[in-house]
């Protein structure tokens, strides 16, 4: 079983994002599950969801603790809240940023990557909403989710003029880590 934790601000999809990655994941044949941890937060308040993926059933309910991977929806979370904890030691940070992933002061002992997923959303999709952005640079990454399990869930979630624009986006985040690979 792998683990993700997602952080994020209320009203950027930070929930939906959770959703999206679990209905991927059984599109491609596995178990799942995706749930939030937020009480009565007001818009921009920090928010965080999980997401379990495995290929036999899973039984556990509780938060995730100790996260394979993580992704940063807002890097001004960083500092104001310890989004690292307890990320294994070669566990996986994605940060939605245009920095250069050293430029993130971090102590951990994990990899971190950056991923201009705000920009592509604005450019692509013409909202600053980047959590699909995001989902298609993790599926990229990890292979964890397919580009057809992502396009299948973000279809079913959007009507289709909704679901088109953010499928491109995800098109786009795939094609940032093929170019990232013949570096």
């Amino acid at each position: 079983m792998k683990e993700l934790r997602l952080h994020g601000r209320g009203g950027q999809g930070v929930v939906t994002a959770a959703e999206l990655v679990a209905q991927a994941a059984f599109a491609d044949g596995k178990y799942a599950q995706a749930f939030p941890a937020f009480g009565s937060e007001r818009m921009g308040a920090p928010v965080q969801s999980f997401v379990r993926i495995s290929d036999k059933p899973i039984r556990g309910r509780s938060q995730i603790y100790e996260p394979d991977f993580l992704i940063v929806q807002d890097p001004t979370l960083i500092g104001a809240v310890d989004v690292t904890k307890g990320l294994k030691a070669d566990g996986l940070l994605i940060i939605d940023s245009e920095k250069d992933p050293d430029e993130f002061d971090l102590d951990i002992k994990g990899k971190i990557l950056t991923v201009p997923a705000t920009k592509i959303a604005l450019e692509v999709i013409g909202r600053a909403i980047q959590n699909t952005t995001l989902l298609g640079y993790f599926a990229a990454v990890t292979k964890m989710i397919s580009f057809d399990g992502v396009k299948k869930a973000i279809e079913h979630r959007f009507p289709p003029a909704v679901a088109a624009k953010n499928v491109a986006a995800v098109e786009r985040a795939f094609s940032l880590v093929k170019e990232e690979a013949h570096v």
